[in-house]
């Protein structure tokens, strides 16, 4: 008798506990215990070795990782929605599977997003900073003490309007916002009755309207910069913007110019251009009020993340039964 071997895959962060136990029931999995990310040459012998690759939108699984002439691996699963991190038209090339974990980071990333638009306008951090970082301004409540600006009636302009923007739009529509949106096509009739949103076909115009943006749209070479130096200028001074999506969108060295010389009034973000690095400048802007920083933390729940280990290892299985796997993503996708 012979005893069918396990394939090799190979992780390339720290995943939740129950997660990495089912995998390596499952798979000879090799794990990353220390969670340091991998270097490009760690990455290029995993692709040399591995079966299946699980990378994370950190790693960047390049064309010339994938050229390599003894590439072994045959499916990457991504751990994440996004799949900007990898050449996905370099992988169906060389006949590389490529799979995402869409769909269970909607309400976390939206709950998020609405944090950051009621956070901004209402002073929140700003407010909270008076109280635990050992100031001394606080002399107890005035009439025109800490005044931000009301939600209800303001304009939210969503950029985006997949599955996270039309979560956010619920949300915001509760809190009395007008809901206004500018998408590739518009959505389906219903959907824009429920959510009384109105439709941009020129993220310009609605840009120079707008009181808040909320970026909700992927990063793809289509919109890297969608935010550029030209739209930013169209915002009123009085806007804020929220980007809990990807820093590449918004050409984040003139958002900082802009709020610094007040012609953009502040701006909440989960995620930033060159990350993990983060502009000085930003942080500048976040110690004096003007921007509030998390370090991309907007689909960070128990709950979302077990989710999204629970597709990866489905999508791996049914690879390796030979079907497709349910999450699988095409270059005519993105």
């Amino acid at each position: 008798m012979t005893i069918k071997k396990k394939p090799l895959v190979v992780v390339t962060r720290r995943l939740p506990d129950s997660i990495e136990t089912r995998m390596r029931e499952l798979f000879d999995a090799r794990l990353n215990v220390d969670d340091v990310p991998m270097t490009q040459e760690q990455l290029a012998e995993a692709i040399r070795t591995a079966d299946v690759l699980v990378p994370t939108v950190t790693d960047e699984i390049t064309k010339d990782l994938l050229d390599q002439p003894d590439c072994k691996v045959k499916l990457i699963a991504n751990f994440g929605n996004g799949v900007d991190n990898i050449d996905v038209a370099a992988a169906q090339a060389k006949g590389i599977t490529v799979t995402n974990t869409p769909k269970v980071l909607t309400e976390d990333t939206a709950d998020m997003t609405m944090s950051l638009i009621l956070a901004v306008p209402r002073r929140l951090i700003e407010g909270a900073a008076i109280l635990t970082e050992g100031r001394e301004d606080w002399q107890g409540w005035s009439p025109t003490w800490m005044l931000g600006k009301r939600l209800g009636g303001k304009r939210l302009g969503i950029i985006g309007m997949g599955r996270i923007g039309q979560a956010v739009a619920r949300r915001a529509k509760a809190f009395g916002l007008q809901i206004h949106y500018h998408n590739r096509k518009p959505v389906a009739p219903v959907i824009a009755d429920e959510l009384g949103a109105t439709y941009w076909d020129s993220l310009d115009q609605m840009l120079a309207r707008m009181d808040i943006i909320s970026v909700n749209c992927p990063h793809t070479p289509a919109t890297f910069h969608l935010l550029s130096a030209r739209r930013l200028k169209l915002m009123r001074k009085d806007a804020y913007i929220v980007n809990t999506a990807r820093g590449e969108v918004i050409d984040e060295e003139t958002l900082t110019k802009l709020i610094e010389t007040g012609d953009i009034a502040g701006a909440a973000l989960d995620v930033f251009e060159h990350e993990p690095a983060v502009n000085p400048k930003l942080v500048r802007l976040a110690k004096a009020g003007k921007v509030l920083l998390l370090p991309h933390m907007g689909s960070a729940t128990v709950e979302g993340r077990v989710e999204m280990g629970e597709k990866v290892i489905i999508n791996i299985r049914t690879f390796l039964d030979a079907h497709k796997p349910p999450d699988r993503v095409l270059p005519n996708m993105l």
